[in-house]
């Protein structure tokens, strides 16, 4: 799948204008994240989300994401988090706990505090499916977490009676 055949934030009505976005990533499989990162990155200024307002953290592996989540999420000063990273299947099963471990400790930092988190962690056969998708994610998770984002803050502002 191309890039020309996803739909841009912008042209979906997605404004990223004054939104704090942390990314956290995996050094694991660089040049998959350097793609991620990338796709990402660009798809949130595309949104106008200003580069300052994008702060970059990367963690040895997939594993590792989570804490520094947790962290962003506890700080208070982010509105929206993207997880990317990449776990290519070898030959144990460290593959599923990598897997499913990460994907279960980001949906459970979502929940806990109530943040918007796009999970981003490329989970392939092999190298050849993780470089045909790594760009494509990044933007997807950028489009991800700031229509969950605008989701969350169309929720506030509902009339206390409707939102209970």
């Amino acid at each position: 799948m191309t890039d020309d055949l996803k739909v841009s934030a912008t042209k979906a009505g997605l404004n990223g204008k004054g939104l704090r976005i942390g990314i956290v990533q995996s050094r694991f499989n660089p040049s998959i994240g350097s793609a991620l990162v990338s796709g990402c990155i660009d798809e949130l200024n595309r949104a106008a989300v200003a580069s300052n307002d994008i702060v970059l953290f990367t963690v040895p592996g997939a594993l590792e994401i989570s804490l520094i989540l947790s962290e962003l999420s506890e700080s208070g000063g982010f509105d929206g988090l993207i997880a990317l990273g990449c776990v290519i299947r070898g030959e144990t099963y460290h593959f599923e706990v990598v897997c499913n471990e990460s994907a279960r400790a980001i949906t459970e930092i979502q929940q806990h505090f109530r943040i918007p988190i796009a999970n981003a962690i490329l989970t392939t056969e092999n190298e050849e499916q993780a470089v045909s998708r790594a760009r494509i994610k990044g933007k997807e998770a950028a489009q991800v977490v700031l229509e969950m984002i605008q989701i969350q803050q169309r929720i506030h502002q509902l009339p206390k009676s409707m939102s209970a």
